[in-house]
């Protein structure tokens, strides 16, 4: 038996390695061929994909990323993301000084370099790697296991608020060759993707095995941003899923705000997560990003959007009313994921109006704000509360709510009964309780009766600030109207083709 199976592999390699030397063929004559007669073609298809990903960093404009660096299987080795920071700094694009962004580029560009070395191993070339479909794959290993881990190691940067993590991966990603199998995606989006893949697998013995192959066979090098588990039922199949896709020879980038062994910090069942933990460590180069600058907070903040006291109700109304413009706004319904829909109470010219009780008081998730930001562009939200401990559940939901508007470049207007930082006074992690001084019963009674003690959320709450007062900044409106002014055209054709 050990005899045929050997001879089943060996004749299996020959046949690859010779299909793979074709389609490589194949793949180089069709990049001389988009460089030489139809190069502009080329670099209108590889600068979409770049100006999808553009950050939400007043540093880096769309238009930075439309004209970031054309690299093609000819001259990978002579870009990266360090040597376009570079140019930019030089160029006065990027501001410049921060030693911590510079350490983190060099690790970005190791492994930029060690990917370009390595891209025939990595089976990177989208052009060059199997065709199999997943459940091949997955029928084939029941009776030939194969592991296929990659030859380079991945990275994990991780980070406090607004050190330009996003903004740096982002840089990277922009940088890899369009012929690679290659994805960024924010961690919410990624979950609720691999979700919907496993309802679509249902009654299979191991559906996250055909999910990681599905995941694999569209890209071997995935970025996931913001890399935060808060869910029990995304802890429960982290394990399992990435063990999959490693062995499946996945390269994972990551950012996140917290380090490797912080993750799901005192969630149920965690003891379950714990293996993970170790796998991500052993799978990835862990960097942190010891910087203490906030980029976000230095933008030109203005209070243009956000409205704090309840005796700005009548200048919110006016500015809601200034953005729907001639239409009339009236109740909507959209889709969302797995094809539930969402109520919207008003809604005009992509503009959506939402008491906070009804986007944040309800069973609602990522999923139903990504739904909601593909159908409208700018979000009204009223009567943003201060949170506490009697009302943690909304608070988190509105964390997830800023945080899937800010991955769609969304605009937020709101009334708030306080600036971002006075929203979450109350909320504090474990450690910070008990450096608090102690207090009398009286005080204590009056002062601390609503405090929230929340790991994840005391974390998650300085993001939200950062990003809060990114999104009401002057740089952050301006780039949304450049972006509804590219769009425009766009929505125009559309309603005279409907």
């Amino acid at each position: 038996m050990r005899t045929i199976l050997r001879s089943v592999r060996q004749s299996r390699s020959a046949f690859w390695h010779q299909g793979d030397n074709i389609l490589s063929g194949l793949a180089r004559k069709q990049n001389y061929l988009a460089n030489t007669r139809f190069g502009s073609i080329y670099k209108l298809s590889y600068n979409a994909e770049i100006h999808r990903y553009t950050p939400p960093s007043f540093m880096i404009s769309r238009a930075l990323f439309a004209d970031a660096a054309k690299v093609t299987s000819g001259d990978v080795s002579k870009a990266g993301p360090l040597i376009e920071y570079e140019r930019r700094i030089a160029s006065h694009e990027l501001v410049d000084g921060d030693s911590c962004q510079v350490g983190t580029l060099r690790e970005l560009q190791r492994l930029y370099d060690e990917l370009v070395e390595s891209a025939d191993d990595c089976r990177l070339d989208r052009y060059a790697a199997s065709r199999k479909a997943s459940r091949s794959r997955w029928l084939w290993s029941r009776f030939i296991p194969q592991a296929s881990y990659s030859p380079v190691k991945g990275l994990y940067l991780y980070g406090g608020v607004g050190t330009g993590k996003t903004m740096l991966m982002d840089l990277f990603f922009a940088q890899l060759p369009s012929n690679w199998r290659k994805k960024r995606i924010h961690f919410h989006d990624f979950m609720l993707n691999v979700h919907s893949r496993l309802r679509k697998h249902q009654g299979v013995e191991d559906p996250l095995e055909v999910v990681a192959g599905e995941i694999s066979d569209e890209s071997i090098l995935l970025c996931l941003d913001e890399f935060m588990v808060t869910d029990v039922a995304d802890a429960l199949i982290l394990n399992r899923l990435f063990r999959h896709l490693f062995s499946n020879g996945l390269i994972l980038v990551s950012t996140s705000n917290r380090a490797p062994d912080k993750l799901y910090e005192g969630g149920l069942q965690r003891d379950l997560f714990l293996p993970f933990i170790s796998t991500l460590k052993e799978r990835c180069v862990v960097h942190a990003i010891d910087s203490s600058t906030d980029y976000r907070k230095m933008t030109s903040a203005e209070q243009g959007f956000y409205f704090v006291g309840k005796e700005s109700s009548s200048l919110f109304k006016q500015k809601v009313e200034q953005l729907i413009g001639k239409h009339t706004a009236c109740p909507q319904e959209v889709e969302v994921v797995m094809g539930r829909t969402l109520q919207v109470p008003l809604g005009a010219n992509e503009c959506a109006y939402f008491p906070f009780e009804e986007l944040c008081d309800k069973p609602l998730g990522a999923a139903d704000y990504f739904g909601l930001c593909k159908s409208f562009h700018t979000l009204a939200l009223e009567g943003v509360p201060l949170f506490g401990l009697h009302n943690r559940t909304a608070a988190y939901r509105f964390v997830t709510l800023v945080d899937v508007m800010y991955e769609n470049k969304a605009r937020l207007l709101c009334t708030a009964e306080g600036t971002p930082v006075e929203l979450f006074r109350k909320v504090v992690t474990i450690s910070d309780a008990q450096q608090m001084a102690p207090r009398t019963s009286r005080s204590r009674r009056t002062d601390d009766m609503d405090l929230c003690v929340d790991n994840e959320l005391g974390f998650a709450k300085d993001r939200t600030i950062s990003r809060l007062t990114e999104m009401n900044s002057r740089e952050y409106l301006e780039q949304h109207t450049s972006m509804l002014a590219e769009k425009q055209p766009l929505w125009e054709e559309n309603s005279l083709q409907a």
